[in-house]
Parts: structure tokens; sequence; C-alpha cells
């Protein structure tokens, strides 16, 4: 893609919808890798829960855990996507549209999301023993999305990822209020770029919530990715997306404990380095519409299915896993079993579920109009 003349090609005014571009398939395959290397990592890859499989999964299939160890940076590529992603939807929409469209994005197959959870968790006779049931306050404070913060565990431990999400969609929401442009998104890029940078040195817990040093270069180069979608490449945006993978780089060194933790070895750098490195070379390609050519029409129902996926696959896929086991199903078919299993349901959920939820939640806040009065009126004294 050519380079452009800045000063003429992003213009300061909020821009009104172009029209519709061709839908980027390679988005949906990638929604799809992404969900697939953590539904990996949970099911192969970690070894800190060995009642799943009665054994550690490094020790029953060796090769697959190899793999399967880095599989939680599909949520890194996840995040990437985020970040593009809420750039494309909410280009030329107004503030209102812009906080409906990510209410109606993230609850409504939360929402089930957690009820199948919770009923998995404290029904489900195969559920790992260590995992206690969840209380009705629980459920509930997990139904906001907010658990974490008010110190409540999540129905499913993965649930931390939409934490990051929702505080994520409030810090665009900064820029997306005064209209999207090509400066305010870049300066907003820039700005939170550097505050992210300098967070750790503050030792400031608030900082750390608002500004997410661990994630933000996944969603600031996603940003500056659509930014080349849209307006093509030049040297500011390509230097937003290499700095972001240099420092997502130097974040790796803080983050892999956690997963080294769960593991139980290490993991290799150079490899990591490798994975991060190769999620942002695919995605710069598709912002330069150098995967224009994958044009699969089944990738778009794979795309809508990654969010149930998700959403499902811990808590459901360990029982399956342990009932599968219990009735002497071989590794390998059981992993194949589970797939299948938690695809059909996410299908059911998203087709029956998510879909009439989701307009139901919009037509319910495209028709709520709240209004208040301009001031206060006057206290009337004696």
């Amino acid at each position: 893609m050519p380079v452009r003349d800045i000063a003429s090609a992003q213009p300061d005014r909020p821009a009104g919808r172009e029209p519709r571009r061709p839908r980027l398939y390679v988005l949906d395959g990638l929604r799809l890798i992404a969900a697939l290397a953590v539904v990996s990592f949970h099911w192969a890859g970690v070894n800190i829960h060995p009642e799943v499989w009665g054994q550690t999964p490094q020790t029953l299939m060796p090769t697959v855990h190899r793999f399967a160890s880095y599989g939680w940076m599909g949520v890194q590529l996840f995040f990437l996507i985020s970040g593009f992603v809420i750039c494309m939807s909410c280009w030329g929409r107004s503030p209102r549209d812009y906080f409906t469209s990510r209410i109606v994005r993230l609850y409504p197959a939360y929402w089930v999301g957690i009820i199948i959870t919770t009923l998995v968790v404290n029904f489900a006779a195969t559920v790992r023993a260590a995992r206690k049931p969840m209380s009705i306050s629980d459920v509930l404070t997990n139904l906001t999305m907010l658990e974490r913060p008010l110190g409540v565990t999540e129905a499913d431990g993965v649930y931390w990822t939409l934490w990051i999400e929702l505080r994520f969609y409030l810090l665009f929401a900064v820029v997306a209020v005064m209209g999207l442009t090509y400066r305010r998104v870049l300066a907003f890029c820039g700005i939170w770029t550097i505050l992210a940078v300098i967070t750790p040195s503050v030792d400031s817990k608030l900082m750390d919530t608002v500004f997410m040093p661990q994630d933000a270069p996944y969603f600031i180069a996603g940003v500056a990715m659509y930014l080349i979608y849209r307006f093509g490449v030049n040297p500011m945006l390509l230097g937003v997306v290499g700095f972001s993978w240099l420092y997502a780089q130097n974040r790796l060194h803080i983050t892999v404990g956690s997963y080294e933790y769960e593991v139980h070895h290490n993991l290799s750098w150079p490899v990591m380095a490798a994975i991060s490195a190769a999620a942002f070379l695919v995605m710069l390609a598709a912002s330069m519409g150098a995967l224009n050519w994958i044009r699969w029409k089944w990738l778009t129902v794979a795309g809508a299915l990654t969010y149930p996926v998700y959403l499902l696959h811990q808590e459901l896929g360990w029982a399956m896993i342990r009932w599968g086991r219990d009735h002497g199903i071989a590794p390998f078919q059981l992993l194949a079993l589970c797939l299948a299993v938690i695809l059909l349901l996410s299908w059911l959920v998203h087709r029956f579920a998510e879909r009439p939820l989701s307009a139901l939640l919009k037509r319910l806040l495209d028709g709520a109009k709240v209004s208040l009065p301009k001031s206060d009126p006057p206290v009337r004294h004696g």
C-alpha cells in the first residue's frame, strides 16, 4: 500500500462513515487461531491441575504439551485484534453508539457463559475437586464483569482478560467521545504508550489499573494497524507498531512467570518472541491488504464462535476431560471429542442466545432516552 500525504489524508474533523469495505476474513481466521491456542493451553499445557487428566499433560502427551504450553499467547493475539476492531467498528459513530456496541458485544454471551459455567462448577460431578462452589452473591457479582476489582473469584479463570478488555474500551472512550480522527487516535496511541512505559516506575496501583503496562502494547499496535488499514502505511504508524512490539518483548519477561508456574517448567524467550513477532507481522500484513485474498466464507461462522468458545472451554472442558478419562477414552480422541462438543455448544449459544439477546439489548439501549436537567433547580428558603 503506497505511502500517502499525511496532511491531506488525515483531517482533524471526525470522519463520517466510508462506503462499507469488504469483510476482513483474515481477522476471523486469526480469532479462531487465538481461541484454539488458548484452548490448547488450558487442556494440554497446564500442569497445575493433574486431577483433570489423572496426571500432568506433560507426562501424558509430552509432544502436544510442548506446543500447548505456549498457547496462552493467543490472548495477546486477541488483544491485537481487539485494538484493530474497536477502531474499525466505531469510526464515524456517535459516543452513544460506541458504548452501545461495546455493551452489546461483551455482555450477552458472557451472561450465558456465567450461567453454564456456574452449573458446571456447582453441580457437575466431574468438576475439579479443588474448585469450590460459587455462592449466589458471587454469581450475581460476576454478571457485572467487575468481579476482579470487587475481589470476587471469577466464575471461570479465563474471564480475567475481560476485565482488561473492559478497561481498554473505557480508555478508548476518551478519544471516541471527542470523535475519531487520524490525529486524535495517533495522539491517543502516543500518550498511552508514554503513560504505560512510566507506570511501573511510579509504583501506583491506580496507574497500573488504568494504563495496563503489561497489555497496552498489543492494543496500541492494533489501533495503529487500523490507521494503516484506513489511511495507508507511513513511517509514523510503522514506528508505533514497531515500538509496541519492542515494548511487548520487554513485558514478556514480566508476564511469563505466571505461565511458567502453570506449566511447571521454563518457557523459551526466543520462542515467545518469535510467536509475538509472527502475530504482529500477520496483523500488519492484514492491515496493508496483503491478506485480502483470504475470503473463505466459513471463517465468518468460525469468528463468531470464538467468543463463546473462549467463555466456555475451561471449566466445562476440564469437566468433560475428567468424565472421558473416567470412561477410558484415549487422550487424543478425548481432546477431539471435547473440542467438538465445545464448538457445537458455542454455536448453539451464539445462534439461540447471543444473537437474540444482543438484538434485544441493542433495542433497549437504543430506545432508552436519558434526559438530565441542565442545572439544579433553585432552592427555596422559608
